[in-house]
C-alpha cells in the first residue's frame, strides 16, 4: 500500500481487496482472506472510526462517514465507510508521510510564484483523485520554507502533516477541532493568520467567508470539484441567488489570483500517469471576462492561449504538447481534451503521418465527461 503508485485501496464484501494503481482497479491476494465477508469489513471499519464518536453518528444517520488514520512509517489513509446493501465497505486514499514538492509532482513552474502572494485568492481544482491535496501542500510547504508567516488550515480530514519551518502552521481537522468550514473560517479571521488553507469550498457561507478574508488582506488557498476553470466560476457564482450574482463576479474579479485545474493523464508507456494542468492568472483582461462574463472572442480559454507569456496554459494546448513530446498517446489526449474537435485540427499533421484516432471521439461517455459526472457535489 505505500508503493507511490497506490493511490487507493477498496474494502467490499464479496469479493478480495482491490487497490487502484495509476487508475487502474487491480485485485490483491492478502493471505488468509480470499474473499471479504460483511463481518470482515464491519469489523475493519469499526478499527478504523475506533472511538470518533461524531464518524460513529454520521455512518449512523447519514450512511457514510469520514476519518483519518495513520499507518506508522508507511502513510496517512484518508478513509470514507459508508453502508451498501446494509452492509459496509470502506475506500482509504492513500496520503504520502513525505509532502511533496512541485518539482518532483511535474508541476509548472509558475506555481511557485503563488507562495509570494500577499493576498487574494488561490483555488486548486479537478475531479476527485486528480492530485488537488498534493498540489495545496506543495505549495503550503514553499510558503513555509520562504516566508515567516502564520498558516491556518481547516480540513477534512487532515491530510499532509505540517511541521514548523520558517512559518508556524496550525492544522484544525473538521469536527475534531471543528464542527464546520465556515465557523472555522470566521474564526481564523481573528486568529492573526498570514494564510488560509480551506479544503474544499462547499457552500456559500464559505466562499462569502474566503472572499471576505482574501479582501482584508489575507492569502486563501483551497479547492474546488470542478474541471476547469470557466466550470469554477459558474459553480462559485451558481452558488449565490441571481441577484446577488453580478455583485460576486465583482468580488471574485478583484480578489482571485489564480485558478488552477488539474487532469490525471495515463502515460503511453503505461507507467504512471502526468498532470496536465490548466492556469488561469489574474490580468486586466481575465478579470474584465470574469467580471463582464465570457462571450464569442471574450473567453477565458482565448485568454489563456494568450497569455504564455504570463505562465497562462490551458487543457488542450497542454495534451498538444504532451502528444507532441510522446508521453501521451493521441487517443488518451482526445478523449481526456476540453475541445477534441479542435485539437484534432491542431494535430492533423500528426494524423495526416499515421497517426490513428479512429474511435478517439470523446462522446457523452468519455473520460472527460465520466469525470464531470462524477465530480463530488
Amino acid at each position: 500500500m505505500a508503493s507511490k503508485h497506490v493511490n487507493d485501496l477498496f474494502l467490499s464484501p464479496g469479493c478480495q481487496p482491490y487497490v487502484k494503481i495509476d487508475g487502474e482497479l487491480v485485485p490483491i491476494q492478502v493471505p488468509g482472506i480470499e474473499i471479504l465477508s460483511a463481518e470482515d469489513t464491519a469489523r475493519i471499519a469499526a478499527d478504523l472510526i475506533g472511538s470518533n464518536r461524531f464518524a460513529v453518528q454520521k455512518l449512523k444517520e447519514d450512511g457514510s462517514c469520514d476519518v483519518s488514520f495513520s499507518a506508522p512509517k508507511l502513510a496517512r489513509l484518508r478513509v470514507n465507510v459508508f453502508t451498501q446493501r446494509g452492509t459496509c465497505a470502506i475506500v482509504m486514499r492513500v496520503i504520502p508521510t513525505s509532502i511533496p514538492d512541485l518539482v518532483s509532482l511535474n508541476l509548472p513552474s509558475e506555481l511557485a510564484k503563488t507562495a509570494d502572494l500577499k493576498h487574494g485568492i488561490v483555488l486548486v481544482t479537478g475531479p476527485t483523485g486528480s492530485g488537488k491535496s498534493s498540489t495545496m501542500a506543495a505549495i503550503i510547504d514553499l510558503i513555509n520554507e520562504k516566508k515567516s508567516y502564520h498558516i491556518l488550515t481547516i480540513e477534512d480530514p487532515i491530510e499532509f502533516s505540517h511541521k514548523h519551518k520558517k512559518s508556524i502552521v496550525h492544522q484544525r481537522e473538521l469536527h475534531s477541532d471543528t464542527p464546520r468550514f465556515d465557523f472555522a473560517l470566521r474564526a481564523a479571521l481573528r486568529q492573526s493568520p498570514d494564510v488560509i488553507l480551506v479544503g474544499e469550498m462547499r457552500d456559500k457561507e464559505t466562499i462569502e467567508i474566503a472572499l471576505e478574508a482574501a479582501e482584508t488582506g489575507h492569502l486563501v488557498l483551497s479547492t474546488l470539484h470542478t474541471i476547469d476553470a470557466s466550470s469554477t466560476l459558474e459553480r462559485i457564482i451558481g452558488m449565490f441567488p441571481s441577484n446577488d450574482q453580478q455583485s460576486i463576479r465583482n468580488r471574485i474579479a478583484k480578489s482571485f489570483r489564480y485558478i488552477i485545474s488539474q487532469r490525471l493523464i495515463p502515460q503511453k508507456d503505461g507507467y504512471g500517469r502526468v498532470a496536465a494542468v490548466e492556469i488561469l492568472k489574474a490580468t486586466l483582461r481575465t478579470r474584465e471576462y470574469v467580471l463582464r462574463g465570457e462571450s464569442q472572442g471574450k473567453s477565458l480559454i482565448d485568454a489563456m492561449r494568450d497569455g504564455s507569456n504570463e505562465g497562462m496554459q490551458h487543457f488542450d494546448g497542454e495534451m498538444q504538447r504532451l502528444i507532441r513530446s510522446g508521453v501521451i498517446d493521441l487517443q488518451t489526449g482526445l478523449a481526456f481534451a476540453t475541445n477534441p474537435g479542435n485539437l484534432r485540427l491542431e494535430l492533423s499533421d500528426l494524423m495526416e503521418n499515421g497517426g490513428n484516432t479512429e474511435d478517439a471521439e470523446p462522446s457523452s461517455e468519455s473520460v472527460l465527461a465520466e469525470a464531470e459526472m462524477g465530480i463530488e457535489r
